[in-house]
């Protein structure tokens, strides 16, 4: 074949394969995983060199030789057959640390393929989240890599909440987070009052490295174990979160005016006069979007996307945006939200309350009966809300087809059936994840559990919000189409990878037990077959096991200025444009796309991808408190259920034992490993399953089992069963898998 000019020469592949490896150092790739690198970093001219069938033996052969040249010369060094990482250039890596209820540690850096272990004795006084440099040990064929920590390079946290245990003279606070490894001292003259028992959060103070104990001092007493407020508030510090604005931060929110000046109006498209209104669930405060329709003649209708314009009362490195940047993000705990603004902002100044005049950014787009858009137009606009529907009440409306505002809902209905069935035949993938809710009591304690449904009402606010994002996403990122060698400006995307291969093929080959079939020859292929699945597996035995594998399957979507498209909504360009009152990066799209309007220059894409990444970690940490939230309220909702029966589907399997998902529900606890009897079981990962080491009996993700309630530990936030029996094994291809003792291998 012949090297095309535009190409790579087989002397410039080795070049730019040293360019993958030593970009990513301790990462190991094989001849697939190199192509892709090659791709991303060049894009077309590995098109011109090279033949697009990826699994091309020819293609194989060239990569593979190149890399057996850069091993010869010690470039770099074949791990295992055929997968290859950059020769080791130094003893020492960083990043953020890990520690688990053994005392061990992870250290976590992307660069890496494997987490560094840390034993306990080499953790030294770091806490999980601690930024540490680690002195990494020879590394032994096969082996993950270890190493010690040398040196803590940032504090993750400051804050740690606990209960006090007073100890003569001095006070200890016993953390909530059983992952910190040790009780925190409190001298005396540091305890604020606070009693033995009660629930309190303490600010690190120092460690010194001979010290067995950190100190600290306690600045909040939140009360007694058990008290909802005291619980919850707990919960958020835990996940370094903060209990309140500062002062400074409220007085400036105090002062941004309530009223809109005709001035202002002057500057921007007006809506007003357009039916226009908001879909929400029914407890919310803070609406940041709403849509309005428009005929202008047979079959064209314009549709706007307004979103509440926060950037307008928030200017750019004020205190608000410095506090609204740290937070990244609301929280939305079991009974509360916890705003990334001032309640004056986001439940009065911004939201988008029926009958005021409000200041929007907006999507506004003209389209025909088939949802096709012809013109767009992005801009800053005022908006009047004639109607605040709640889900349930547009559900109504879609239903009855009548109602309030009934002509402009169905409308905007059939437009989203048409754009989600376009999304989903374009390889768009169908999750649908179950979220569990609870009825409360006047004291913040449960009554019941029930899951959330997903309307059409839902399905209709939702396609909008996605049109807005993608053309957003679309307008900027495609700009420089058609003009050589001039990059999109740079802009904030939500990115969404393709799933990691090993993953997939663990779980295609675990599907095909039960009579899927995964294909794995694109990711288009995959994305169908997904669907497929998905909709096949609906009302069976097994349909909860494969959606969650499904779902663990996928990589994690975060935000970045690299764009690479999102894989499970099939966009090649995609961003967060709507929810500016509850996520800073939507914030960040706002201004951009206002200064880029405007003709000005682009962003640093350094400080940019540096916001992306702390947006991304506190929108990872938000869901973490969400969660500990919901495990709280089940802990308390099985509270005093000690001794009865519950049917459920094994959720979880680890080296300590089965999580187990009750069926009435929803309640998870765990089944420990100790508490199986008759035989010695290990964990079988490939296999998602536990398996006794002389019987063979297996206990696989999505077993139907019975078990009992042992306790329900409030403090420890653990729910414990004991395991009755298993029931029959689900169908797989048809018919009932029977065991045959000692040849149910892996």
């Amino acid at each position: 074949m012949k090297n095309n000019q535009k190409g790579f020469s087989p002397g410039d592949l080795k070049k730019h394969l040293r360019e993958v490896f030593r970009k990513h150092p301790y990462k190991t790739f094989n001849h697939k995983q190199l192509l892709k690198q090659l791709k991303n970093i060049h894009g077309s001219r590995v098109h011109s060199f090279i033949h697009p069938d990826e699994t091309s033996p020819e293609i194989r052969r060239r990569i593979l030789t190149a890399v057996t040249e850069l091993a010869a010369d010690n470039e770099v060094v074949e791990m295992d057959a055929g997968k290859y990482k950059l020769f080791p250039q130094e003893s020492y890596a960083e990043g953020l640390i890990d520690i688990v209820s053994s005392g061990a540690a992870y250290v976590m850096d992307e660069d890496y393929e494997d987490d560094i272990y840390i034993s306990p004795r080499n953790v030294k006084n770091t806490f999980p989240g601690d930024r540490v440099k680690v002195f990494l040990y020879a590394r032994k064929q096969g082996r993950r890599p270890e190493g010690e920590v040398v040196e803590i390079l940032e504090r993750a946290r400051s804050e740690f909440a606990g209960t006090i245990k007073s100890s003569g003279k001095f006070a200890f606070l016993v953390p909530d987070n059983a992952r910190i490894p040790v009780d925190i001292l409190i001298p005396p003259g540091k305890r604020k009052g606070a009693r033995d028992g009660q629930k309190a959060v303490v600010r690190f103070l120092d460690w010194q490295p001979e010290a067995g104990n950190p100190t600290g001092e306690v600045t909040h007493v939140l009360g007694a174990p058990g008290d909802n407020d005291a619980e919850m508030h707990a919960i958020l510090v835990e996940f370094g979160f903060p209990l309140s604005f500062p002062e400074k931060v409220e007085s400036q929110a105090g002062t941004v005016p309530e009223k809109i000046t005709q001035k202002e109006i002057a500057k921007r498209r007006d809506f007003r006069e357009t039916v226009t209104f908001t879909i929400d669930p029914d407890d919310a405060k803070d609406f940041d979007d709403a849509l309005s329709v428009r005929r202008l003649d047979k079959d064209r209708w314009e549709v706007g996307i307004h979103i509440a314009d926060v950037s307008h009362y928030m200017p750019e490195g004020s205190d608000l945006d410095k506090e609204a940047a740290a937070r990244a993000t609301s929280i939305y705990l079991v009974d509360r939200v916890i705003p990334m603004l001032p309640e004056k902002l986001s439940n009065m100044v911004c939201s988008l309350r029926p009958g005021e005049d409000k200041l929007c950014y907006s999507a506004v787009f003209e389209v025909n009966e088939k949802a096709e858009v012809h013109k767009e137009w992005f801009g800053r606009t005022v908006i009047h809300s004639r109607h605040r529907f709640t889900y349930d009440q547009a559900q109504e409306v879609i239903d009855s087809e009548t109602g309030p505002l009934a002509g402009e809902v169905g409308l905007l209905h059939k437009l989203a059936v048409i754009l989600r069935k376009q999304r989903f035949g374009n390889g768009a993938i169908t999750f649908e994840k179950e979220e569990v809710k609870f009825r409360l009591d006047k004291k913040g304690n449960p009554t019941g559990v029930y899951l959330k449904e997903y309307k059409d009402s839902n399905k209709l606010i939702e396609e909008f919000m996605l049109l807005a994002n993608r053309r957003v996403a679309e307008f900027i990122g495609s700009r420089s189409a058609g003009r050589k060698n001039t990059p999109p400006p740079t802009f904030v995307y939500r990115i969404h990878d393709s799933p990691p291969s090993d993953k997939l093929e663990d779980f295609a080959r675990f599907a095909e037990g039960f009579g899927y079939r995964i294909n794995t020859s694109s990711d288009r292929d995959i994305a169908f077959s997904l669907n497929k699945l998905l909709a096949d597996v609906k009302g069976k035995p097994e349909q909860h096991l494969l959606e969650q594998l499904a779902i663990r399957s996928m990589a994690k979507a975060k935000y970045t200025t690299d764009n690479i498209g999102h894989y499970g909504l099939a966009f090649e360009y995609y961003t967060h444009f709507t929810s500016p009152i509850r996520r800073y990066p939507d914030v960040l799209v706002h201004r951009l796309l206002e200064q880029y309007l405007h003709g000005a220059k682009a962003h640093s894409q350094k400080d940019l991808e540096k916001k992306c990444m702390h947006s991304t970690a506190m929108e990872i940490q938000a869901s973490d408190a969400e969660r500990a939230s919901v495990k709280y309220k089940q802990v308390q909702y099985m509270e005093g259920r000690r001794g009865e029966s519950f049917e459920g589907v094994i959720s979880g399997v680890t080296q300590w034992g089965l999580y187990v998902e009750l069926s009435e529900n929803k309640c998870e606890g765990l089944v420990r490993l100790r508490d199986l009897e008759g035989d010695y079981y290990e964990l079988d990962e490939k296999n998602y399953c536990i398996r006794g080491k002389r019987t063979r009996q297996a206990y696989t993700l999505g077993d139907r089992v019975r078990v009992t309630l042992k306790k329900a530990n409030l403090e420890k936030k653990q729910i414990d069963f004991l395991l009755e029996e298993k029931k029959p094994k689900m169908e797989r291809n048809g018919k009932k898998k029977k065991h045959r003792r000692n040849r149910d291998r892996p």
